[in-house]
């Protein structure tokens, strides 16, 4: 047995169970991508603990209400955005993540169950309740975050870097038709101006299929017109759940 687990097993635990309450926060990302930025939507907290601090937006799970409806809730109050889709991203429970567990040795306990986003900027608009700010922050311009928020939202950037690998959550930001270069810029506003080259990307993409050249050419500037394109959903099924190459 090694040191460390026989540490573990000596060491005194309570056999009292712990008393919990279930909240959940959300990380909803979205992309400027006018300006090329990964924006997070944090919200100005009006009650204590933290009082006056940045957080994601959030709530306590109510009596009869599920996870799901909770994260649902405290969106609709913050904000509306066309065919909003939440996904569960993972939970949080180390003890004394939330200040008030301090309060009683044998007090509730607080988890955090989180959920991810990712909503199109210029359809998501910002309810301003007359209490709480609210507004999108860059990531690379984050406040310091109440609680364990910024572990959280870091988490939530991964589980968003991964999710481009193999789902179509791309084309959830980006208009009905789109370049290829607005494309490009949106991974390399995520991902990072090294993930590929521009003429690689484009090459490998569209060999795999699943966009369509709709026929039309867009002028931007003075560079030559270039083709708009639409996310095929069907043509992409046989790569659901698998790496894309292009990353």
């Amino acid at each position: 047995m090694s040191g460390r687990l026989s540490k573990k097993l000596a060491d005194p635990v309570s056999h009292q169970l712990a008393d919990f309450k279930v909240g959940v926060d959300n990380v909803i990302f979205s992309v400027d991508t006018d300006q090329h930025r990964l924006l997070v939507l944090l919200v100005l907290r009006d009650t204590d603990p933290y009082l006056g601090q940045w957080s994601l937006p959030g709530t306590l799970v109510r009596q009869g209400e599920s996870l799901e409806d909770a994260a649902y809730r405290v969106l609709a109050e913050k904000i509306r955005a066309n065919n909003l889709y939440l996904e569960q991203l993972y939970t949080f429970g180390g003890p004394r993540r939330d200040p008030r567990e301090s309060e009683d040795s044998y007090g509730d306990r607080y988890l955090s169950v989180s959920y991810f986003a990712l909503v199109r900027l210029m359809e998501a608009e910002l309810i301003a309740d007359g209490v709480s700010g609210i507004a999108w922050y860059p990531m690379n311009q984050l406040p310091h975050l109440a609680f364990d928020h910024h572990e959280i939202l870091q988490y939530g950037y991964r589980r968003l870097r991964n999710k481009l690998e193999y789902s179509p959550v791309a084309f959830e930001v980006l208009p009905e038709l789109f370049t290829l270069s607005d494309l490009y810029q949106l991974y390399t506003t995520v991902l990072g101006e090294n993930f590929s080259d521009y003429s690689n990307f484009r090459s490998r993409l569209l060999k795999l299929g699943f966009l369509s050249d709709t026929g039309v050419k867009v002028s931007r500037g003075a560079g030559r017109p270039a083709s708009l394109y639409r996310f095929d959903a069907d043509a992409f099924a046989p790569f659901k759940d698998k790496p894309l190459v292009f990353i």
